[in-house]
């Protein structure tokens, strides 16, 4: 049924109704043990784990999808849980995979969203047991094909003010950034000029979603993103203005897009040289390293230097990056921070996390094991 266009209608992030976290769109897993689960997702936050009922009339199976694969497929498990003592559930309505936001009013350009998540968020003790298997069932997940009803009525990009870019990443809502900024230059300079924010994790945010936004216009205007990209470097022969965020937009777009920009990677070794830049620079290469570690090889032989750098940060990203790179030249440098309990502060999701720099040199002894 087609209904008449309202004027003004509301949309709001995907979120989590436990945490108010955002989520990553539900995605198609299929186990062997029961190869018809509805999409599902996992929200990184708290845990809740839900799964995507298109048409929002097979709650009951959606409830269930949620449940057994909250409980790592174990369906004797999963029916001697209790409502309310053992797990809650919670169901958001109206919402739009393609788009990936929620529609209140359940009516988007004159069609109604009929898509549902059903949520169900395990008591701490009972999502510790399935943790680690349903993060790798994740990680082998693949996106759901969209209805093509949601393709068809997926909204136009709507112009964004400089303030509100600001707000977007404040919120961490990168989505409606990146649609605007393939229809409008101005949205990438606003994300630029954040990237000098007095705030470390407004820069982070900004650095993400201009990673994101560059490897989205590769398809469609390519000069433009590498203009972009290359504009960054321009930072580092300014002394009025601070690279800091542009080296994390360089290795952001990069990991998003090594294929076009990985000859840049070059420019950006010698700054480790700067102890004033080597945080930055160590950081933007693991991100790098996350994506396409091989990029990186040739900077090997001037990384255990790095572990015994006064400053407990670059330890901490070093040792992550001898990790990755395989460089065990390094192991006895690792094994002598390994009870160094200085904490370290990583960019994840729009969030920091925190880790003791003796645990990341443990963590990459154990990554060097398999070299």
């Amino acid at each position: 049924m087609t209904l008449p266009p309202k004027l003004h209608q509301k949309i709001e992030p995907a979120l989590c109704p436990f945490c108010r976290s955002p989520i990553p769109r539900p995605q198609e897993v299929s186990p062997p043990e029961r190869p018809s689960l509805m999409p599902v997702g996992q929200c990184p936050r708290c845990g809740a784990v839900y799964a995507y009922d298109a048409t929002g009339r097979n709650l009951g199976a959606a409830f269930v999808d949620a449940l057994v694969f909250a409980c790592n497929l174990d369906w004797d498990l999963a029916w001697s849980l209790l409502p309310d003592e053992d797990y809650r559930q919670e169901i958001v309505e109206g919402y739009h995979l393609e788009g990936h936001f929620v529609v209140p009013e359940g009516v988007w350009q004159g069609r109604r969203v009929k898509g549902a998540l059903f949520f169900v968020r395990l008591a701490e003790d009972l999502q510790e047991v399935a943790r680690e298997s349903l993060k790798q069932r994740l990680k082998n997940a693949r996106p759901v094909k969209a209805l093509g009803s949601e393709k068809e009525t997926l909204p136009p990009p709507m112009p964004l003010s400089k303030q509100e870019v600001e707000r977007l990443i404040a919120e961490y809502r990168l989505e409606p950034i990146i649609a605007a900024a393939q229809q409008d230059k101005k949205v990438t300079r606003y994300l630029q000029r954040l990237l000098c924010a007095g705030e470390e994790l407004t820069r982070l945010r900004a650095a993400e979603a201009l990673g994101r936004t560059l490897a989205r216009l590769l398809e469609s205007q390519p000069a433009v993103a590498v203009a972009v990209f290359q504009g960054f470097f321009n930072h580092f022969n300014d002394s009025s203005a601070s690279p800091w965020g542009c080296i994390d937009a360089i290795g952001e777009t990069t990991a998003r897009a090594p294929d076009t920009f990985a000859r840049y990677l070059p420019r950006l070794f010698p700054l480790l040289e700067d102890s004033s830049l080597q945080e930055a620079v160590l950081r933007a290469l693991t991100r790098v390293a996350e994506a396409k570690p091989e990029l990186l090889r040739k900077l090997a032989p001037r990384l255990p230097q790095l572990l015994q750098s006064p400053r407990p940060a670059v330890r901490g990203y070093a040792a992550r990056l001898v990790g990755m790179l395989g460089v065990k030249e390094a192991v006895s440098y690792l094994q002598s921070l390994t009870q160094d309990q200085e904490e370290v502060f990583f960019y994840r999701e729009g969030d920091f996390l925190r880790k003791k720099v003796g645990e990341l040199a443990a963590e990459a002894l154990t990554q060097l094991r398999s070299f």
